[in-house]
């Protein structure tokens, strides 16, 4: 709502003091203010043409009179109020029609928003650079299993797609809409790139046969033949491309002079097959080297050799040691007191006492802790495991370095009682202590009686 108020002054509009009565011209365009002025502070009387339009004026007369002095002509203000109301405009939008502009541009949008949605999806995979090698490859060679065959796209596509492809970019105008768009915005190096891949109509590989293959031609050759047949080849070939094809060509016996020839000789075109079924394998064995012959004798003798002596020596070793491979064997025998099991290696304990460090040159232990994993700190005599007459263990430290029980540390000179399942941890390496239960048990009886026959 817009409101004009100009509030006029008549040249004889002077109070009794004789000063001027002063007016305002200003434009006053706040809706809530000029509400309130003109309801509160004036009267106002509408024309009887404000029922005809929407652009009214109001006129309001007011009197003032002095209360001490009245002159002879009042003063009269003229206030014409020019007023645009529109009440619907006020509390709510506008509403559209129908048929404005507005509305047909807006359902247009919409009408082709899914299409454009829909051709967008399809140009997921198919890339603008493939629309161009299949338009061209079509183009040329009039097959689409040819271009199937024959062209490079930027994925693997079957021929079923490139037939659906083919058929929306020729049927489907939104579809061919935003693929000429795309093609379009291609650099131009690209799209060289793209054509200069294109395949060889029949035409062309036709006029590319009638260069001889027993002839040497040149470059200029085929500049020359590029020329004269310009309407036949493809825009975008090169003399050096006419001849990169006929050398292919000429290599697979495609030709037609070579075809003749091979005709009348009656000569078999030699594939691979034919020529790996030719070779025979006796001219592909090399010649005995004597020498050589006798080095790997030598060499075999001497690893026999050493095989024998480590066979001999693990009878020894599996006294106290015995390899973990892969297999369950029964974790005790006859023989067998204690087991200390680590994650590679398992130490089978069968004396009564028996020593636990580190093997070198000039000391041996009867547990050498190397073969589990690296020893560098574990003392040359680290400590000593022993089974008392009541079937009980001990293990006493000796080393520098403390050896863990069950978590619990043990000293230099100290001992602790060993139990089943007891964990053993030396320098980072860790061991579980196995008892044979049945053996201990025979051995306590054993004690018994003879304690009992001692007493009596």
């Amino acid at each position: 709502m817009l409101i004009n108020l100009n509030i006029s002054m008549e040249p004889s509009s002077i109070d009794s003091m004789g000063t001027k009565r002063r007016s305002s011209s200003r434009t006053i365009k706040r809706r809530k203010f000029d509400d309130e002025l003109v309801e509160t502070t004036f009267n106002l009387q509408p024309p009887a043409s404000s029922t005809k339009s929407n652009s009214r004026s109001r006129s309001v007369s007011v009197s003032t009179t002095p209360m001490d002095v009245v002159p002879q002509s009042p003063v009269v203000h003229t206030i014409t109020v020019p007023v645009i109301l529109q009440p619907d405009r006020i509390n709510r939008r506008p509403s559209r029609q129908p048929g404005t502009n507005t509305s047909g541009r807006k359902s247009k949008k919409n009408k082709n928003h899914p299409h454009s949605v829909n051709a967008t999806k399809d140009l997921g995979r198919w890339k603008p650079t493939d629309d161009l090698a299949l338009i061209t490859g079509v183009q040329q060679t009039n097959d689409l299993k040819m271009v199937h065959r024959g062209t490079k796209f930027s994925c693997r596509f079957t021929l079923q797609e490139i037939q659906q492809r083919w058929y929306a970019l020729l049927y489907d105008s939104n579809v061919s809409r935003v693929a000429v768009q795309a093609m379009r915005n291609l650099h131009p190096e690209l799209i060289a790139s793209v054509q200069a891949r294109t395949l060889y109509s029949k035409a062309e590989e036709d006029l590319l046969g009638t260069v001889k293959s027993t002839s040497q031609p040149m470059l200029e050759t085929f500049q020359k033949l590029l020329e004269t047949n310009a309407q036949a080849f493809y825009p975008a070939r090169t003399a050096k491309a006419l001849m990169a094809h006929w050398q292919l060509m000429k290599q697979y016996h495609l030709l037609p002079d070579q075809t003749i020839q091979q005709m009348s000789r009656g000569e078999h075109i030699l594939n691979f097959s034919d020529a790996e079924d030719a070779l025979n394998d006796m001219e592909l064995s090399e010649q005995k080297d004597e020498l050589n012959d006798s080095e790997m004798t030598i060499f075999d003798r001497k690893n026999k050799k050493e095989i024998r002596v480590l066979e001999n020596e693990l009878s020894r070793w599996q006294v106290l040691v015995d390899n973990v491979a892969g297999t369950n064997p029964p974790d005790f025998d006859n023989q067998t007191l204690a087991i200390l099991r680590g994650r590679l290696v398992r130490y089978l304990m069968r004396s009564k006492e028996i020593t636990v460090g580190r093997s070198t040159k000039d000391h041996n232990v009867d547990v050498d802790l190397s073969l589990e994993g690296p020893a560098w700190k574990i003392s040359r005599r680290q400590g000593t495991i022993r089974l008392r007459n009541n079937g009980d263990f001990f293990i006493s430290s000796e080393g520098k370095r403390p050896i863990f029980v069950d978590s619990r540390p043990i000293l230099a000179g100290n001992k602790m009682k060993l139990n089943n399942n007891s964990v053993i941890e030396i320098s980072g390496l860790r061991f579980i202590f196995l008892i044979n239960q049945d053996l201990i048990s025979v051995i306590r009886q054993e004690t018994a009686k003879f304690n009992y026959t001692q007493m009596q």
